[in-house]
């Protein structure tokens, strides 16, 4: 299994709407087409800077061909999106993991 992570840091007075497009649009736009699923966003609290808010988008998908696959895709025109909507004012990076053991609750 492989998690896609994406990290984002967002001004304060943008949070709000950002959490709307990734809802809206992002996650939608993700989920069609089968590749990626479980969409998980988490507010990330160890972060400091009290003009900004930072989240995580976490995806799962089969594999990384599967992944890149969907970035060609989709994911490219998403983060053109995003650059534009926000005028370039969120910062983001991604990590591709993979899950090595999990434990059963």
């Amino acid at each position: 299994m492989i998690i896609y992570n994406t990290t984002y840091t967002v001004p304060n007075e943008d949070a709000r709407d950002f959490v709307i497009w990734i809802h809206q649009a992002m996650i939608p736009e993700a989920l069609s087409g089968g590749k990626l699923a479980k969409p998980r966003l988490l507010r990330i609290l160890s972060h400091r800077d009290p003009d900004t808010e930072c989240f995580s988008l976490q995806l799962e998908t089969q594999s990384t061909a599967m992944l890149h696959k969907w970035f060609v895709e989709k994911g490219n025109r998403m983060q053109q999106e995003l650059d534009k909507l926000f005028d370039k004012r969120v910062a983001y990076f991604s990590t591709i993991m993979e899950v090595v053991s999990e434990e059963e609750e």
